[in-house]
């Protein structure tokens, strides 16, 4: 193995219009192909993408689009611009065809989210080129296959929640404010803080403290906070931000009132940040295992770049003699420094927290990938060592699944393992990954600049043919039974029936029969609680009725699994049994049986706990 030949030069390649046009058409086609090949030939996966996809197709039934409502009631958790682009989906004509799952119009803003990132990022650096990069429509590709291929952003950017949006738009806001300030010119300066609207729109404040931590660690590297000051105009912007994003909060809270303050502003804002909730507690260095995962194999060369960042960051010496041009490293650095450092503060923590992050480690992979000075060429050999050995472990551990994959216990899949072994997609997702470490190390005798994409090159594989497949088996073991019940339940149901799931709690039920269901979980409790909601709750489009009354039906559909089917508080109730599917089985279940059973066990002391306040119900 020999030493890198190609020295960095000083002067700044400006690729020509005919090359930023390919290189565009190349990263929208490798973007396309790798969010939204076979985008909707999946379900939903429970639990929180049906929540948002029925909230989204309910503004396009009932065409009110202020209020996000699922399942019968208003869900507060995120802003409305994930719903409305899910609605306009769900309004497009002849759906049943195009759309048959409800899939494509859930996930399209996710993926076009993440198209519209690499797409940004791609151009950036092709307008920016950075001084001593000789091929800059490489880099340009190079970084936003770092920011496709990420695992993170793999899953999220097809599934049907507000995460990728809200990466999307906070990375185009500030990739914006940054060209802003690189140009020198001031001009279009309004531009980011529309895009920041949006993502306030999509996620809320915390799109604004990100942006504002952001832009303070860059002005406090750069020594440079009245160049910033002058250039994006941030007063005057946040005017702009809440011109737009403002209207919508103040409309809602006028017309919900104290609920939706303190369920979107107290619980889902405020308390996430003070407080653990829905049992998300993790330890404080829980993002920096995140980070190696959201861009393994090439962690080693975010460690290498962000190392950097930090180095100059806690050197003191002033970088303003570094032209503005070359700061995107730094500017990355910071806002990737922003969102591990407002997120770690904050007591709920979660995976997907991390995703606002992933463009910003994408552009310093890149960037880091390019030619060596001489003082760091050592360190970055190194790096590259390291991303070769993360590809051979992860290649070696896929090859050796079948020792690992038969113990995975997962009762609502139990037919994974022999299916997943079945499939061989382990085996050629492991030879995808071999394949890179092979083309990645004989790099190492090429040409610098082009050792990223060939890393990267059968990972762009590797989802196709490998990925997307095995999502394709995930669904028809996990989800599909949950379709197919929910077809029994749409043939079976008798006019004004009610319908309940208890034991396992899919909120695809609900998206899947378009109807109204009433969720309980195994408990005694849950089994009291079920009988008197059927008679008390009121939401809308159900009203429970006392069984005594005329227009009362006596009967209730039950969606039950197996496990919960054979607890003892179930037995003895003589359900008529309509179907099944999976681990899940349809009753129609006597009111009169369910009302004598839960009034037995009552007097056992089973307390109600429905009536409780909760934040989050559905």
């Amino acid at each position: 193995m020999t030493a890198d030949s190609s020295a960095p030069t000083s002067s700044v390649v400006l690729p020509t219009v005919r090359q930023r046009r390919h290189g565009m058409l190349l990263i929208l086609v490798l973007a396309v192909a790798i969010f939204c090949w076979k985008l909707g030939s999946t379900g939903l996966v429970d639990e929180t993408p049906p929540l948002f996809a029925a909230s989204g197709r309910a503004m396009a039934e009932t065409g009110d689009w202020l209020t996000p409502r699922v399942n019968g009631l208003p869900r507060f958790d995120k802003p409305p611009l994930v719903y409305w682009l899910m609605g306009l989906g769900y309004v497009l004509p002849a759906g049943s065809v195009w759309d048959p799952l409800g899939t494509w119009a859930a996930r399209l803003p996710s993926a076009l989210a993440s198209v519209l990132t690499m797409l940004a990022l791609g151009d950036t650096l092709l307008r920016y080129p950075v001084r001593g990069d000789s091929f800059p429509r490489r880099t340009a590709i190079a970084a936003s296959l770092a920011f496709g291929l990420s695992p993170l952003v793999l899953i999220w950017s097809r599934t049907a929640v507000s995460d990728s949006l809200l990466t999307g738009m906070l990375a185009l806001s500030l990739l914006c404010q940054w060209r802003c300030y690189a140009s020198g010119s001031g001009r279009r300066w309004w531009l980011a803080w529309i895009v920041l609207a949006f993502a306030v729109l999509t996620k809320g404040p915390v799109a604004v403290v990100l942006t504002g931590i952001t832009l303070v660690l860059f002005a406090l590297i750069r020594r440079d906070l009245s160049g910033l000051w002058t250039s994006l105009r941030p007063l005057q912007g946040l005017v702009i931000t809440g011109l737009i994003s403002l209207p919508w909060y103040v409309a809602e809270l006028l017309v919900e009132g104290q609920p939706f303050w303190d369920s979107f502003f107290g619980y889902h804002n405020l308390q996430r940040l003070t407080s653990v909730v829905n049992d998300h507690l993790q330890p404080w260095w829980f993002f920096g295992p995140v980070l190696v995962v959201a861009s393994f194999p090439f962690t080693p060369l975010l460690v290498f770049g962000l190392g950097r960042v930090i180095a100059d960051f806690a050197g003191g010496a002033s970088l303003r003699r570094i032209p503005v041009r070359d700061s995107l490293g730094h500017f990355a650095g910071c806002w990737l420094l922003a969102v591990f450092l407002l997120f770690t503060a904050a007591a709920t923590k979660l995976p997907s927290y991390w995703l606002p992050a992933t463009p910003a480690a994408a552009l310093l992979i890149a960037l880091t990938a390019l030619p060596p000075s001489l003082q760091q060429r050592k360190s970055l050999w190194i790096a590259w060592c390291s991303t070769a050995l993360c590809t051979v472990i992860l290649s070696s551990g896929l090859l050796a699944s079948p020792l690992w994959i038969p113990l995975i216990q997962d009762p609502e899949m139990p037919t994974l393992p022999a299916e997943l072994l079945a499939s061989g997609l382990v085996i050629r997702a492991a030879v995808c990954f071999v394949v890179a470490v092979l083309v990645g190390t004989r790099s190492f005798w090429g040409a610098v600049p082009g050792r990223l994409l060939a890393w990267q090159g059968p990972m762009v594989l590797f989802q196709l043919i490998a990925l997307v497949p095995m999502i394709q088996l995930g669904d028809r073991v996990r989800q599909l039974p949950v379709r197919q019940v929910a077809q029994q339940v749409v043939a079976q149901r008798r006019p004004g029936e009610p319908l309940a799931m208890v034991g396992v709690l899919k909120p695809s039920l609900h998206f899947y029969t378009d109807q109204v269901v009433l969720y309980e979980g195994q408990s005694k409790s849950a089994f009291v609680n079920l009988a008197d909601r059927l008679s008390r709750e009121q939401r809308q489009g159900f009203q429970g009725l006392p069984r005594t009354e005329v227009d009362a039906s006596p009967s209730v559909l039950v969606v039950i699994n197996q496990g919960t089917a054979a607890k003892q508080h179930w037995q003895g109730l003589k359900p008529q049994k309509l179907g099944s599917a999976g681990i899940y089985e349809l009753w129609r279940l006597d009111r009169s049986r369910l009302e004598q059973r839960a009034a037995d066990l009552r007097k056992e002391g089973v307390d109600l706990t429905w009536t409780r306040p909760r934040p989050e119900r559905y």
